[in-house]
């Protein structure tokens, strides 16, 4: 849409040019300008791959259980039994496994659907939740409370306020510089406060004692699902999903944001509260996911491209399928972590061993596609 002056250039799609003439209007899901229609094939496959890896994680483990297992456990619970099943299975079926699972979906979901957000609102696939320092700022709050012998929810509290804090820096910190390209500012003035706040984590290793502290912060930044309990589910499910609903609520106009800022403003969309509506709801998923959980890397950059490829980028469909992928990916990878070897690996390094070398391959399919 280009006005007289010529300040506009025009919209990719004639048919969103004429659904939307008042500034304002929401477009309707038929004329928003995508790549292409999502087969069904798609969605089922993500909700095949969802409750495979659900079933791999119930019985998989150092600890195996039998399908039959599983189903008598259901029928007891479920009041169509009168014998129920060992006490250990009961143990390790809904005391270790049921709540390490539901937050491995949660958390993987929460990661994945926050870097979609990002990469749609910078018009940039190589944005990850953490470019704005949410990871960094979090984990030197948790490395604050390990170092000064707080107890675990004192540190899950500092690691999410940490994260919290560091984008409400950075934010600041952008709005004051009004030379420059925004999108840009935001994400430079987000690595540089990242490398500020990882330069602090590492003094605090330094200083912290090596036999008692220094292994707890290690494993931590890490990242892993080892001793979550539905008490931490409880704190952080409300949160996330909270930052998860403007998302939702918000898809349509997320898609305006992959024109120019010119074009979004022609069309009515308020380009600076809809930008920071999303950073604050994509970080108050990833905070409070790394403040259960610790840092857990690659999900918020691999999977959206993952999802992008099976039902392309419009948000409306990206979205729920980001959040498919997201938790199948996560609760596999933390099933991998506790049954590859004698002690359990940390998903830090299982997500960045599959997701770098995804990744690369995408990079690699892509410089030949061009």
């Amino acid at each position: 849409m280009a006005d007289k002056s010529g300040l506009h250039r025009p919209l990719p799609s004639n048919r969103l040019e004429e659904a939307i003439s008042q500034p304002g209007c929401r477009p309707r899901r038929e004329i928003l300008p995508t790549s292409r229609r999502a087969p069904g094939l798609a969605w089922t496959l993500l909700v095949v791959a969802l409750l495979a890896s659900l079933l791999i994680a119930l019985l998989a483990g150092k600890y195996p259980l039998r399908l039959a297992d599983l189903l008598d456990s259901l029928a007891s619970h479920l009041g169509g039994t009168s014998e129920p099943p060992a006490q250990q299975i009961e143990t390790v079926l809904w005391q270790l496994r049921l709540p390490r699972i539901l937050t491995a979906l949660l958390v993987g979901g929460a990661l994945a659907a926050a870097g979609a957000a990002y990469q749609g609102m910078f018009r940039n696939p190589l944005v990850s939740p953490d470019i704005l320092g949410v990871s960094a700022g979090a984990g030197l709050g948790a490395v604050l409370g390990i170092f000064l012998g707080l107890p675990l929810p004192w540190v899950q509290l500092l690691a999410f306020v940490g994260g919290l804090l560091a984008v409400s820096l950075v934010y600041l910190l952008a709005s004051r510089i009004k030379r420059h390209d925004p999108v840009l500012v935001l994400v430079l003035a987000g690595v540089a406060l990242g490398t500020l706040l990882g330069a602090g984590i590492s003094l605090l290793k330094i200083l912290a004692d090596p036999y008692s502290q220094l292994p707890s912060i290690t494993f931590w930044l890490l990242g892993g699902l080892n001793g979550v309990s539905f008490v931490d589910l409880a704190s952080a499910a409300p949160l996330m999903l909270a930052g998860l609903l403007p998302l939702a609520l918000l898809r349509w106009r997320i898609n305006l944001l992959s024109l120019s800022d010119e074009e979004a403003a022609a069309l009515g969309l308020n380009i600076s509260r809809i930008r920071l509506l999303l950073i604050l709801s994509a970080t108050l998923m990833t905070a409070s996911a790394v403040a259960i959980t610790g840092i857990i890397g690659w999900i918020g950059l691999v999977v959206p491209h993952m999802a992008r490829l099976l039902v392309g980028p419009e948000f409306s469909r990206l979205l729920p399928a980001s959040l498919l992928l997201g938790a199948s990916f996560l609760l596999l990878t933390d099933t991998l972590a506790r049954t590859l070897a004698g002690i359990e690996l940390p998903l830090g390094i299982l997500t960045a061993l599959i997701g770098a070398p995804f990744f690369l391959l995408l990079l690699a399919r892509g410089g030949r596609s061009a």
